[in-house]
């Protein structure tokens, strides 16, 4: 290699220099510990998470007991209301003896199968309501007919057309949770972003690709608010469905304390059937977050 190649070698590719130029030892020990800085001040958005995810934790603490004193005060006020004592008292008998579980378990198994059958066939029927213009006008009719019936009127009619064994139970609910959750479903897909779906067909892709990598996506939210809605519904129509010849549950279990007069039973029934709703609703949150991450959130 010649000297002037060598140089011209050295000018494209200059040696590392440990000074750089216009900048004294001084600005790099200033910049060292700025980085320094700047990397002890990286856990700063992390411990303000930590703290806004302890808030809500926090807050919903205070919201239990002064919900709690609120009931005691009221029942030593003269209401008609046992006190939160006389409640435990009657949980600990319940549950010594198996009864709580057993009636927790005979309604926890009707609500789940009836919201799942009702989601398993409201998800499928809201997306070809949503997608197929034929078929929406030939299913929408019924589905909002149905949708002004409350469930528990179809209960008679469920209990001649079907006996008194747990179908017409399981019915109900089942029809709660799948009026809920259709229309839920079938407002996701047709409420999708139109550019999203010519921006795919653009791009070459078919009506089996759009549906499956657009309307579905783009639906999910709906779909899972549908489902915390039909699982409340589910719930709801679970103490009315009990009263349908059954010989456990928890609303059978608090019918049947209705006719003597025992309010602690009640309020066990009642507090029973809020902390399961309250943790099944919970699953369905922490899958929604899930799921849907790419959402931005408050």
């Amino acid at each position: 290699m010649s000297v002037l190649d060598k140089q011209g070698a050295d000018q494209r590719h200059p040696q590392p220099s440990d000074k750089r130029p216009g900048v004294s030892p001084d600005a790099d020990a200033s910049d060292t510990a700025d980085t320094a800085d700047t990397a002890d001040t990286k856990t700063t958005p992390e411990r303000a998470r930590s703290g806004r995810r302890g808030l809500p934790l926090a807050l919903n603490a205070v919201s239990v007991a002064l919900g709690i004193a609120i009931w005691w005060a009221a029942a030593s006020a003269g209401f008609k209301l046992p006190t939160p004592p006389e409640v435990v008292s009657r949980a600990g008998t319940l549950i010594s003896d198996g009864t709580l579980a057993d009636d927790a378990l005979a309604s926890l198994t009707r609500v789940l199968i009836g919201f799942a059958l009702g989601t398993a066939v409201a998800v499928p029927v809201g997306f070809l309501m949503g997608w197929y213009g034929i078929l929406r006008g030939l299913i929408e009719p019924w589905i909002q007919f149905f949708r002004t019936i409350p469930p528990l009127a179809i209960i008679p009619l469920a209990v001649v057309a079907m006996g008194i064994d747990e179908t017409p139970k399981i019915f109900v609910i089942f029809l709660a949770a799948f009026l809920a959750c259709v229309i839920s479903t079938f407002q996701g897909v047709v409420n999708v972003d139109r550019t999203l779906i010519n921006a795919a067909r653009v791009l070459g892709a078919g009506d089996a690709t759009i549906f499956a990598r657009v309307v579905v996506p783009a639906s999910t939210p709906f779909i899972l608010v549908g489902m915390r809605v039909g699982l409340g519904s589910a719930w709801a129509t679970l103490v009315a469905a009990e009263l349908i010849a059954a010989q456990e549950g928890l609303g059978y279990r608090m019918q049947n304390a209705q006719l003597y007069y025992d309010l602690p039973t009640i309020f066990v029934g009642l507090i029973s059937i809020g902390i399961l709703g309250l943790l099944m609703d919970r699953v369905l949150l922490l899958a929604e977050r899930r799921l849907t991450r790419w959402q931005e959130r408050r």
